[in-house]
Formats: structure tokens, C-alpha cells, sequence
């Protein structure tokens, strides 16, 4: 037996990339997941792919709006466990303010934001925040396989 045979199967795949807190940065990590997903066989417009970029995108808006801090950028990073089809999308950033996942309320009809995790919650099997390894902190969410919420 080989060594390529003796190795075990790849069960989840990483991807992690640093962009700057920016809008064109947030429209970046956008892209760049679900490029990601289609290099992993998730394809472009699957409910997967589109529930991924709408996480990404709401908490990479996030990250920017509420989370910079001048000089530092925010941290996408990705895992997808293939046996389970599992997708996680963590978000990190510098900034110390922390949301509360059990204090998300509806907003104001007429507030032009403050929306963001309510989609999070909607579309995400779950969600939450956790420290990171230096200053700040991770926001993350994960989606089934099919891409639809309670899918686990």
C-alpha cells in the first residue's frame, strides 16, 4: 500500500483569508466563499452556495460597519465537512463589542438597518461568538446541507 492510499479521506476542507475592513473587502469575502464552495463542489446558485453568501455577506457588513477598527482588517474563514455537508462561516475582527445572539430584536419598520443578524438567525442552523486568538472576537454560523436552516 502507498502512502497516498494509507492516508485517510480529507473529511472537511478550510479556507481562511484576511481582508481589509472595507466594503470592497466585505464584497470580496462575498466572492471569494462562494468561489470556495464551487472549487469544493458546492456549485454557484445551489441553496447552499446562496445561504453561505448571504451569511458572509451579512456578517462581513458587519465586521465592517461595527467591527473595525482603523488599520485592522477582519478575518473570513470557512470549513466545509463533507461527510455531514456542513458549512461554517466565522467572521473575526479586532473590535471588543460583542452582539448577543439572544438579544436579537426587530428593528424600528422605518430603521434603514440593524437587520443583519436577523437575517443571520433566519437563514443559520445556528450562530454565535467566541473569543479569538488575540483581540476581539469571531462571529460564525452554520447552514445544513441543503442550505436551509434546522438542517444539521
Amino acid at each position: 500500500m502507498t502512502a497516498l492510499q494509507s492516508q485517510p479521506p480529507v473529511t472537511v476542507s478550510p479556507f481562511v483569508q484576511r481582508c481589509s475592513a472595507t466594503r470592497l473587502g466585505a464584497t470580496l469575502a462575498r466572492r471569494l466563499a462562494v468561489w470556495k464552495l464551487d472549487v469544493w463542489g458546492i456549485p454557484y446558485g445551489s441553496p447552499l452556495s446562496d445561504t453561505v453568501a448571504l451569511l458572509v455577506a451579512e456578517l462581513a457588513a458587519n465586521a465592517v460597519l461595527h467591527g473595525r477598527v482603523p488599520g485592522r482588517d477582519f478575518e473570513l474563514r470557512l470549513s466545509y465537512a463533507h461527510t455531514t455537508g456542513v458549512v461554517r462561516v466565522e467572521i473575526s475582527d479586532t473590535h471588543e463589542a460583542r452582539p448577543d445572539p439572544s438579544a436579537v430584536e426587530q428593528p424600528d419598520a422605518v430603521a434603514e438597518g440593524g437587520r443583519g443578524l436577523l437575517i443571520v438567525e433566519a437563514v443559520a442552523c445556528r450562530w454565535g461568538v467566541s473569543d479569538r486568538g488575540g483581540p476581539g472576537k469571531t462571529v460564525w454560523a452554520e447552514t445544513g446541507p441543503a442550505g436551509v436552516p434546522g438542517v444539521l
